[in-house]
Parts: structure tokens; C-alpha cells; sequence
């Protein structure tokens, strides 16, 4: 089967915004630097690390070619959840979640338009 660029450009976009995204994300779970600026949010810790797996488990099903869309919703709703939290902290630096996010949604849809029309 050969593959056409656009085909060829999200599945690009798809292993870099999946492991891009997983290595953040475990850098979140894992890093002593982030739980010490987590904590400075007076959260509690098991929200950093229910955000960090979250994210990890829908990387790694968004790059799973018959996981794909299941992970890429999965992603955005957890990216969605990520910006939320952020703006209620008074964080506005979002642009990359958002980044993220979009790309996931392009993703995603390239994935539905062969197969159900392109609607997400």
C-alpha cells in the first residue's frame, strides 16, 4: 500500500506528538523537579501523577495504529483537562497543550476520513 504525503504527514506528526508528548509526560510522573513545582500548587500529588499516566496511556495507545483514534480522543480530553487545570491556576501558558491537542484533533480526523468521512 503506498501511502500519499498527507497520509505520510500525519503519520509523521503522529509518532512525534506521541513520543513527544510520553516523554513529557513521564518527565511529569518521574521528575523530582516537577512533583517540587507541582506541589507548589497546593494540589494534592496523586493529581500530577493521575494526569501524567493519563497522558502516558493515551500516547502510547495513540500511536497504536488500531488504537489510534480511541488514543488520540483519549489524548485531547486529557490535554482538554490539563489547559482547564492550568487557566484555574492562573497559568495562561497553554499554547503548547493547545499545539498538542490540535495536532492530536488532525490526527485523529485524517485517521476517521478514510473510514467514516472525516467527522470527529
Amino acid at each position: 500500500m503506498r501511502l500519499d504525503r498527507t497520509q505520510t504527514g500525519l503519520l509523521v506528526l503522529q509518532w512525534i506528538l506521541g513520543l513527544v508528548i510520553l516523554g513529557e509526560a513521564a518527565g511529569l510522573a518521574f521528575s523530582h523537579s516537577s512533583a517540587v513545582a507541582f506541589a507548589r500548587t497546593g494540589l494534592p500529588n496523586f493529581i500530577r501523577l493521575a494526569l501524567a499516566w493519563a497522558e502516558m496511556v493515551a500516547a502510547v495507545l495513540f500511536l497504536i495504529p488500531r488504537a489510534t483514534i480511541a488514543g488520540g480522543q483519549l489524548l485531547i480530553a486529557v490535554l482538554a483537562g490539563a489547559i482547564v487545570l492550568h487557566l484555574a491556576h492562573g497559568w495562561l501558558n497553554v499554547g503548547s497543550l493547545l499545539i498538542y491537542a490540535a495536532a492530536t484533533w488532525a490526527v485523529v480526523a485524517g485517521k476517521l476520513q478514510p473510514a467514516r468521512g472525516g467527522t470527529l
